[in-house]
């Protein structure tokens, strides 16, 4: 396994006003030299960069030949949706169309998607660590799977034309939020350049109380593997208010045990980046050089 930067701040000096996104042309170079000395052999980006499905096949390619040339190559491209609400079906099929067509142009044979739907904010499950998840796969129809494998499935046979692998990341507010309904999907898809992104972070805070614990998860989901999110919360239980509170920390910090994580990854075969999903606030370099040096350490002591 090699390390991925799937940063999610990027606030450094001089700001350019999108820390979800790569910093600005002039705080670069110094960002790069950042994540080469964390450890990192790439990084992770979504397919809005340098003006998204609008840009130019020549801007993408300069981008690509950018990061390769800085020794921050991409690894990943992150983008798509759901399409179990036909409200954004077509929209999310032609999101995650674009992602391929992005990363073909970036040089990059990996797309991350969630297959997640819209939330609503008037009613409860719309946000994290509570009793109700909308979109989840406790409320899903066998249809909802249905038609999502059929869209992703011709994603998929257009992305291998193109020698690309899309990997489906388990994530709240999805029909594919915990380790049965991945593993129900990618049988219904029966694509061999389809896998999973067993995010465990995301099974830990999509409800109060988790469906399943971390190690089961990750048991059942290694062997399908394609990309790998690693964050870490740690858990702040409410029981009565039903609510849950997740605090965000480094790897070492939270509930998910992660050198077991490692482990049982390394012993299905797994050959893939493990991405460490960065901090969102404060000084996220610090935060993130503690996760990449955590999950170095645990990996030079697996072998």
């Amino acid at each position: 396994m090699k390390l991925a930067y799937a940063f999610r701040r990027s606030n450094l000096y001089p700001y350019d006003g999108d820390p979800w996104n790569m910093p600005g042309k002039e705080a670069r170079p110094a960002w790069y030299k950042l994540v080469r000395d964390m450890g990192f052999a790439g990084i992770e980006i979504a397919n809005n960069a340098v003006g998204g499905p609008a840009a130019s096949a020549q801007a993408v390619q300069d981008l690509g030949k950018e990061l390769a040339d800085n020794g921050v190559p991409c690894v990943c491209v992150r983008g798509g949706g759901g399409m179990a609400n036909p409200r954004v079906a077509t929209v999310s099929k032609q999101r995650m169309e674009e992602a391929v067509a992005f990363a073909q142009k970036l040089g990059c044979s990996l797309v991350n998607t969630t297959v997640g739907v819209p939330t609503v904010s008037t009613i409860p499950g719309d946000f994290t660590g509570e009793p109700t998840s909308q979109g989840s796969s406790r409320d899903a129809h066998e249809s909802d799977f249905q038609v999502t494998a059929q869209g992703v499935r011709e994603v998929a046979r257009k992305a291998a034309d193109l020698g690309i692998e899309l990997s489906i990341e388990v994530h709240q507010h999805s029909i594919a939020d915990n380790s049965w309904s991945a593993l129900h999907l990618l049988d219904l898809i029966d694509m061999p350049n389809v896998g999973v992104n067993p995010d465990l972070g995301n099974i830990l805070w999509t409800y109060d109380v988790p469906e399943e614990s971390s190690e089961n998860a990750i048991l059942a989901l290694a062997s399908r593997a394609k990309y790998w999110h690693c964050k870490n919360l740690r858990r702040v239980h409410i029981p009565e208010n039903k609510h849950t509170i997740f605090l965000r920390v480094p790897l070492p910090d939270g509930d998910v045990d992660y050198r077991f994580a490692i482990s049982a990854m390394q012993a299905a075969g797994y050959s893939g980046y493990l991405a460490i999903e960065g901090m969102q606030l404060g000084d996220h370099i610090s935060g993130d050089r503690r996760s990449a040096a955590y999950a170095q350490e645990i990996l030079a002591g697996i072998g």
